[in-house]
């Protein structure tokens, strides 16, 4: 097994989204700028969380390493000048987001969480697509299309903005705070 020297190491094991991500930014507060941070999880959607997360947050994300069960992440803390965490400007609330859905307006709804989040609670014609895959599959997206983007908090989610914006699209719109607090109609798996 190779090792990797960090300066600290975090264990998010056992931790479903967003939770090691929630740890890692807490644990970036106490290291200093060029340091490295080893994050243990065993969400295997972490990965690409953790990648679109220091990315976004201006931190640099090494790389993972697996280890039976266990992810490990690499993250090197940037220094003020590197760093800037960066939002999406376009954001809805559940609220405005229901009321778009019920006017039956021609939207995209786009689910970034992972497939397993998605089958057990979705919103009806929501398009699936995880977080990790988004820029390989970003083609079966129409780039005109107004595009909601839905995960469990509007973190994912976030980062899904942000990529989707990079790659051309106009008008992609984040749903905040998302699937948690979504009191909507929903469907599952054998409805």
């Amino acid at each position: 097994m190779e090792q990797v020297k960090s300066n600290m190491v975090l264990d998010a094991k056992g931790l479903a989204c967003p939770m090691p991500i929630v740890k890692t930014k807490k644990a970036m507060k106490d290291v200093e700028a060029g340091q490295v941070v080893e994050v243990q999880a065993t969400d295997k959607g972490s990965k690409a969380d953790m990648e679109a997360w220091a990315k976004s947050s201006g931190h640099q994300y090494l790389g993972t390493i697996e280890d039976g069960d266990v992810l490990k992440h690499y993250i090197r803390k940037s220094n003020d000048e590197e760093k800037a965490e960066r939002k999406h400007p376009n954001v809805a609330n559940n609220e405005e987001f229901q009321n778009k859905l019920h006017a039956n307006e021609n939207i995209v709804v786009l689910d970034v969480r992972e497939e397993a989040e998605y089958a057990f609670n979705h919103i009806k014609k929501s398009i699936s697509i995880p977080l990790g895959e988004l820029e390989a599959r970003a083609n079966e997206l129409d780039k005109a299309a107004e595009i909601y983007v839905v995960c469990r908090t509007g973190s994912r989610s976030d980062m899904a903005a942000q990529k989707l914006t990079e790659l051309g699209f106009s008008n992609v719109i984040n749903v905040v705070p998302g699937m948690s607090e979504w009191n909507g109609e929903t469907t599952s798996i054998g409805k």
